[in-house]
């Protein structure tokens, strides 16, 4: 089995309302549709969302680099040679989120050739994860009227708030109007994109001492090395860290260098080859992780799914798996269920997606 071709389609959902935070907002799911083609007659199929302010890609960036450099470098090679494929696109540094879903693609391709699920090839230990829901920026009441309807209708009870505002009041009072609101039903834990500093990060975290927050990420920035590491340790909760991580190096360079103690794992930014080694890095240096989300639409947000359930530390926290709510439509076929705060693993073969071609010939954006 050989690869023939290797599409990369722009499509644009626009989102029910702005998400906001501390690093950019986005108003449209600007995103690439990757698809790698075999002589088999197999297509297998992943999204890229690009984020620019975070790692500096673009939707047309990731389009470009993905027909003009990577099909070249890859096409007549065989799916299986995943390791030969990464080396390819190796030669070409950074746009991690486009390398990224080729490589999704192509496990995708090995399970519908194998006739197994692609949870099953990375490890199988679970058909289903706990689902955590993203808030971004808003007023107090409206954060926690969100969190409040996503308990109620989806039986989500882990929050991620987007925090990291000046003044640091506003999102503390956000923080606290969700807890007050929804008690101890739920689990909290903020995210600050890197928008505070590190004095007024442990300004924050003590205003919020009582609210029993499972986790901090991000809250300031990665380069700001000795700030970073007097946050961490002075912090009594999990510091995790998630844009600096986007290589199993940056891994090793954060946790033994003290600037954090649990890293986020996101198959959007590592895909699912570089996924396993930050989760194998994680394992043997003995930090927590949690499966993130890069405001991926159902097709990514199920790529994160297949990996989280494969292993028993990525699947042990509820995973960022539901933003895809946020979007006003989607591109799966068949959509994506929240029930009971969880969502299944597709037990068909490879990520079991099948797409709606109606619907991506209506959002495309390159006819």
């Amino acid at each position: 089995m050989k690869i023939t071709q290797v599409e990369a389609i722009p499509f644009a959902i626009p989102y029910r309302k702005p998400l906001v935070f501390a690093s950019g907002e986005v108003h449209t799911a600007a995103h690439i549709l990757v698809r790698v083609h075999t002589d088999d007659g197999l297509v297998g199929t992943a999204e890229a969302p690009p984020r620019p302010f975070t790692y500096g890609e673009t939707q047309a960036s990731i389009k470009e680099v993905v027909e003009s450099i990577f099909a070249p470098a890859i096409t007549g090679e065989s799916p299986y040679d995943r390791e030969l494929v990464h080396a390819r696109m190796a030669r070409t540094i950074a746009n991690p989120t486009a390398k990224s879903a080729v490589d999704m693609a192509l496990w995708d391709i090995i399970g519908q050739a194998t006739g197994v699920s692609v949870t099953q090839l990375l490890g199988g230990f679970t058909d289903r994860m706990q689902v955590s829901h993203m808030l971004g920026f808003d007023e107090p009441e409206k954060m926690a009227d969100e969190a409040e309807r996503m308990l109620e209708t989806f039986g989500i009870s882990t929050f991620k708030v987007k925090v990291g505002r000046t003044p640091i009041e506003l999102d503390v009072a956000v923080c606290r109007a969700i807890r007050e609101r929804l008690g101890d039903r739920i689990e909290l834990y903020i995210d600050g994109n890197r928008g505070w500093t590190a004095s007024e990060s442990a300004r924050a975290l003590r205003k919020m001492d009582d609210l029993d927050l499972s986790m901090a990420e991000e809250l300031n920035p990665a380069d700001d090395v000795l700030g970073r590491r007097w946050l961490v340790e002075q912090s009594t909760i999990p510091f995790v860290a998630d844009e600096s991580v986007s290589t199993p190096a940056d891994v090793t360079r954060e946790i033994l260098g003290g600037s954090a103690t649990m890293v986020s794992i996101k198959t959007a930014r590592t895909g699912f080859t570089t996924s396993q080694r930050v989760h194998h890095l994680a394992e043997s240096l003995g930090i927590e992780v949690v499966m993130g989300n890069q405001i991926d639409g159902q097709v990514g947000s199920l790529c994160s799914l297949a990996f989280g359930a494969a292993y028993q530390s990525t699947s042990r926290r509820a995973g960022e798996l539901s933003n895809f709510l946020d979007m006003s439509d989607d591109l799966l076929a068949t959509p994506l269920e929240i029930s009971n705060g969880e969502l299944l693993v597709r037990q068909a073969p490879g990520l079991g997606l099948d797409i709606d071609e109606d619907k991506l010939t209506r959002y495309r954006q390159d006819r």
